[in-house]
């Protein structure tokens, strides 16, 4: 029987935890609407003249409706952008451009080193 009230016990306190009853700790508990439509925005970039990585990102959502782009500097000199935007409706689409003339090197070539013995 004392092993069915404390059972009943700890099942109340983890519902009131569970449900928000029971503040703990401080007294305040932080209330997060889950229900709520997402809403963010954010942005970085880089831009390393030592390694040459050069990139950006910049994105918006207001509820199920993401639109951004992002860019960044492929190894032949070009620069790809890609706008993208997705929601519910119409799923994921992209646009991309390739933005400048490519630039290719000849590889560098050594003739081996003759030795004379």
């Amino acid at each position: 029987m004392n092993t069915l009230l404390v059972f009943a016990c700890l099942l109340g306190v983890a519902f009131a935890q569970y449900h928000g009853g029971y503040q703990g700790g401080y007294g305040h508990e932080e209330h997060y609407d889950h229900h709520a439509p997402p809403h963010y925005q954010f942005e970085y970039s880089v831009h390393d003249p030592h390694t040459g990585d050069v990139k950006a990102q910049h994105e918006t959502r207001e509820g199920d409706v993401v639109k951004g782009y992002y860019t960044l500097k492929e190894a032949d000199g070009t620069t790809r952008e890609v706008h993208y935007t997705a929601d519910h409706h119409n799923g994921f689409n992209a646009e991309v451009k390739r933005v400048g003339h490519a630039v290719h090197h000849a590889p560098v070539h050594h003739a081996p080193a003759y030795h004379h013995y």
